[in-house]
């Protein structure tokens, strides 16, 4: 069991609990990508954020997360305004 959370700087905090990091990532990327798609911003500022802040946490909790929760170790990813945090769950 894993806890998973988020945060958009002064936006926006949020969690998830669940057994797979894959299923914890997909989430975050869902999760995230719809506040960021209701910004209201224009679609290239929308895709560049996905770009630039998303993806890379969402991919180093798919790779570096899977390996660190595995371990039983906590693992921790900012990009921009954007930190994701993982543990194990007790």
């Amino acid at each position: 069991m894993i806890k998973l959370s988020w945060a958009l700087i002064a936006q926006h905090v949020d969690e998830w609990t669940g057994d797979d990091t894959a299923q914890g990532a997909a989430v975050l990327e869902a999760r995230v990508g719809a506040g960021v798609d209701a910004s209201r911003k224009e679609p290239e500022t929308i895709q560049q954020w996905r770009t630039d802040f998303l993806a890379p946490v969402v991919e180093s909790l798919r790779t570096e997360g899977t390996a660190a929760l595995a371990r039983g170790e906590f693992w921790s990813k900012a990009a921009g305004p954007f930190l994701a945090c993982a543990s194990p769950a007790s």
